[in-house]
């Protein structure tokens, strides 16, 4: 057997043997008792669901989790059958009743989720698996405190007649990646307070959950039966204030690699790219790296992104095109095909998911996340 090569245009890397250390490193730091749902919306933010979802599921992951109830079903499609997913981001006629057949654990915030889900289990005349979430703060998805009371009861009395089951109470952080952010010890309050209330009603629930990537890190108190890495899983530091990614033990998965397409010699006083933002100030040499804002590099990075070719970290020369942007090489002689690594792990002296985010004004989140499907994803230690 013959290894395919890799693409030489671009590639993005994604280190299964990472992904699984991170998972054991994630559960390393909460109690036994505590569940770890592996969260792997957004394409599992942007390293490749299914791949990333049975790697964390083979290393002791006990539930995934996704945003829209679509990623969920395309999990099962996959023939990720026995695993427990929970899908929150649900909006008026949402495959419910699909839901239900693929024994997903659906989140309801308000009473039209709780009605039009209802009406899927009657339809399908099978008992919905329901997680109940609070907004203890975030103000995005989630029930009002003051309207916590009329969700409980409702769910409770669907539950009696057998239309479904309440398998679950949670709730989610705005600051937990801000240490001492007085809105954590608030949200916190009030979570025990809405857990209080659907307990005594008599909600039994199978896991009581709030805790986010920066919560499972730093925040023991929150992690109450399950925690919920997301970023973290993918080696990527929720926050630089927090710790870098290696503080926390874990490692970048994903490395961003390019291939110089062209090199060639220039005088000073050279325009590069649109606009002429750039200009050489001297006889030089110019790399051409086929990966531009379609690939997801970042246009705000424009000047600023960092790249390793030829053993140094160069910077963007000018404006980050569509599919394409400038490196100046300073007169070094760098062949065509020549790896220009734009973030990895940082091992080898190359930039970082983090230093791109700096460079692009945003949070490493957005920069893995948004690395398009016109770069092939090549796992590597699966």
């Amino acid at each position: 057997m013959t290894e395919t090569p890799p693409p030489r245009r671009a590639r993005a890397e994604i280190d299964l043997g990472a992904l699984r250390a991170n998972v054991r490193t994630l559960r390393a730091r909460v109690a036994p008792h505590v569940q770890v749902m592996a969260v792997v919306k957004a394409d599992a933010y942007g390293h490749g669901a299914i791949r990333c979802a049975r790697a964390a599921l083979d290393t002791g992951a006990d539930w995934l989790g996704t945003a829209t109830p679509h990623e969920a079903l395309a999990l099962r499609a996959a023939g990720i059958t026995d695993a427990r997913i929970l899908c929150w981001l649900w909006t008026p006629g949402d495959p419910w009743a699909e839901g239900i057949e693929a024994g997903l654990d659906m989140t309801v915030s308000g009473m039209w989720a709780l009605e039009e889900l209802l009406a899927a289990a009657r339809e399908t005349g099978k008992r919905a698996r329901v997680q109940l979430k609070g907004d203890t703060g975030l103000g995005r998805n989630g029930c009002q405190p003051a309207d916590w009371p009329e969700l409980v009861g409702e769910a409770l009395k669907a539950e009696s007649q057998g239309l479904l089951k309440i398998t679950g109470l949670w709730s989610h952080f705005a600051c937990a990646d801000e240490p001492g952010h007085p809105s954590i010890a608030s949200q916190l309050d009030v979570f025990r307070s809405m857990l209080d209330y659907a307990e005594k009603a008599g909600v039994e629930p199978e896991v009581r959950h709030i805790a986010n990537s920066p919560a499972t890190l730093t925040l023991p108190e929150s992690h109450f039966d399950l925690v919920r890495p997301g970023i973290a899983m993918y080696g990527v530091s929720p926050s630089p204030e927090l710790g870098t990614s290696a503080d926390f033990g874990l490692r970048p998965v994903m490395s961003l690699i390019g291939s110089v397409a062209l090199v060639k010699q220039v005088p000073g006083g050279h325009g590069v790219s649109y606009g002429h933002h750039y200009v050489t100030q001297g006889e030089t040499t110019l790399g051409l790296i086929p990966l531009g804002y379609a690939d997801g590099i970042p246009r705000h990075a424009s000047g600023r992104g960092p790249v390793l070719v030829g053993g140094k970290v160069r910077t963007a020369a000018g404006r980050v095109a569509m599919d394409q942007f400038v490196v100046d090489l300073a007169g070094d002689r760098i062949e065509p095909g020549t790896e220009a690594v734009l973030f990895g792990p940082g091992d080898r002296g190359e930039p970082t998911a983090q230093d791109w985010a700096e460079a692009a004004d945003t949070i490493a989140y957005e920069i893995v996340t948004r690395i398009g499907a016109r770069i092939p994803r090549v796992y590597v230690n699966g």
